[in-house]
């Protein structure tokens, strides 16, 4: 793609203000969230200044803000983004503020009630445990705002379709819209889940759920969820991480393959969520996992392509011998302070999708089954290339949108490597007392870190101590960042009006391979396997299930009728 420079009107400008500002500060109180996690699991505080007592209550808080709010207000703010400005076309804004209001006022509810204690389910929010009704129609909008956003993109789409026959559609744009596929079709179980079992249970229509069917459907949900977190970090490295580095993107087609793997391999995967469910036969089981190593080729291709485009980047500027490339990187550029996000991103996945296959492996997810060995990976995914990418891409479009520059350069390059030392640091702890059996989602103060209880396990104190350290490392980096970030929001406006351009990468190998051109078969590919994957699953709950539960507090013990 051609050297491209946008306009953006006021309207796309409030808009991205409003997308990327709100979310930041949920961000900011979901890590806020994270550290006082940490500091109650080891004994160093009873009560959360800001969340009370209740652990489960500021784990729901960290959980949700962080997983499910911020990471989908920056996927919809970096959509709007990048297809208008890959395929040249202005958004239709009425749509685009319908999707942003929804989503906030969604948010909104749903925070508030996690606030007042309403909704203390964590992010997963299983029943038995009932949040208040506000809550579930919070998430309800959210999501139907991002689907909103997506809808709004589709006639652009098309239009850029007949308008240019024959030619490819930008690789951002093919990214964009494979997370979004990935995510339309993902959140239709979850909101099954939502709207038909537990609204009208939430709302006392009915008085038992079927737990394990809810259970079932949030992972149909749950583990895709991973996935368009994943994507637009992807668009990231293959679309503009490469000219950061200097170079060029090895192979093109590796980038579109890629992607409608995604589409065909991210979603039937759930159940390895479920290996200890004794609902779900084992012959499903085997199957989901198969799947779920499949889903693992598309990020080896990216492995390679993105080790070569980076070579290649290193080389051209100077690097020589074997390795000698690798120093030529510019890690501690200030004027191309984004490839640090994500190149730290980056080297953090590598040890995120290695333990991975830890979890996606039968025997070995029994052994860390619900230990803290499961938060210390994810955190090596979800707070690895896909927070870091995020940020540092939130701080790049509010720079662009807002017409200011990044102040405070020099601390915005340092916040990647700052938290990857606390990332390392925190996910060794807790992975490490996982394989001794310290437990997750649990508040290890009051019980395991305390030499009076009964359940003192001292093994797993050091583990907790070190999980504090990184813990509070990488709050400290989002501290640095914050700064940065609402410093640039205050900073004066530069001349001139607000433009829109992204490095965006030459191919090396420009190759065009027809069967990549178009999203159909590979959607048709995607529902296929779905069903054929979730049918017998869900007949499997269905017959193994009988009855429901009543809900449960997890601040009253006692079940409520």
């Amino acid at each position: 793609m051609k050297s491209y420079v946008m306009k953006i009107d006021k309207s796309n400008r409030y808009l991205m203000g409003v997308l990327l500002i709100i979310p930041m500060i949920f961000l900011v109180l979901g890590v806020y969230g994270g550290l006082m996690q940490t500091l109650f699991r080891a004994g160093i505080i009873q009560s959360d200044p800001f969340m009370g007592p209740d652990y489960y209550k500021g784990l729901t808080m960290h959980g949700v803000l962080n997983a499910l709010v911020f990471t989908t207000f920056f996927a919809v703010a970096f959509g709007n983004a990048v297809v208008s400005y890959a395929l040249r076309m202005k958004l239709n804004m009425t749509w685009a503020w319908v999707s942003g209001i929804l989503m906030l006022v969604g948010s909104a509810l749903a925070t508030l009630m996690i606030y007042i204690g309403e909704a203390t389910v964590l992010y997963t929010f299983y029943p038995p445990l009932k949040a208040h009704p506000l809550f579930y129609i919070g998430l309800t909008l959210l999501v139907v705002g991002s689907w909103v956003a997506f809808w709004n993109w589709i006639p652009l789409y098309l239009k850029w379709r007949r308008e240019n026959p024959g030619e490819k559609t930008p690789l951002s744009v093919v990214g964009i819209f494979t997370t979004f596929i990935v995510w339309q079709i993902a959140t239709i179980p979850v909101a099954v889940e939502i709207l038909f079992m537990l609204l009208p249970w939430s709302m006392g229509l009915v008085n038992e759920i079927n737990a394990m069917l809810a259970r079932t459907l949030f992972w149909f949900f749950g583990h895709p969820l991973v996935y368009f977190w994943l994507l637009p970090a992807y668009v990231m490295y293959y679309s503009y991480m490469p000219k950061l580095a200097g170079g060029k993107l090895y192979s093109d087609m590796a980038g579109r393959l890629v992607f409608m793997m995604f589409i065909v391999f991210s979603i039937p995967v759930g159940t390895h969520h479920q290996y200890m469910d004794p609902a779900i036969g084992a012959q499903w089981k085997l199957l989901h996992g198969f799947f779920t190593f499949m889903v693992a080729l598309p990020s080896l291709i990216t492995a390679f392509t993105l080790a070569a485009s980076l070579e290649y980047a290193g080389r051209k500027r100077g690097g020589k011998g074997l390795f000698g490339w690798m120093f030529k990187l510019p890690y501690f550029d200030r004027d191309r302070w984004l490839f640090s996000y994500l190149i730290a991103g980056l080297v953090i996945f590598i040890f995120g999708g290695i333990s991975g296959i830890v979890n996606a492996s039968y025997q070995l997810n029994t052994a860390v089954h619900n230990t803290a060995w499961v938060p210390g990976h994810f955190h090596l995914t979800v707070a690895g290339p896909v927070l870091l990418a995020f940020m540092g891409m939130s701080l790049y479009l509010l720079s662009r949108y807002l017409n200011k520059p990044v102040k405070m350069k020099g601390w915005a390059l340092s916040m990647p490597y700052i938290w990857t030392i606390g990332v390392f640091i925190f996910s060794w702890g807790m992975m490490r007392g996982g394989l001794i059996g310290m437990p997750r989602r649990t508040n290890t103060g009051p019980s395991y870190a305390n030499q009076d209880s009964a359940l003192y396990q001292p093994e797993w104190i050091s583990y907790i101590d070190i999980s504090v350290v990184g813990g509070v490392i990488m709050t400290l980096s989002v501290v640095i960042f914050a700064v940065v970030f609402f410093a640039t929001v205050f900073a004066k406006q530069k001349e001139g009006e607000a433009t829109l351009e992204f490095p965006t990468t030459e191919p090396y190998h420009d190759e065009d391979v027809p069967w990549l051109k178009n999203f159909k078969p590979w959607v048709i590919a995607a529902i296929i396997i779905i069903v054929l994957a979730y049918t017998p699953v869900i007949i499997d709950v269905l017959q193994s299930t009988a009855g429901g539960s009543p809900p449960f507090s997890p601040e009253n013990p006692a079940p409520l009728r």
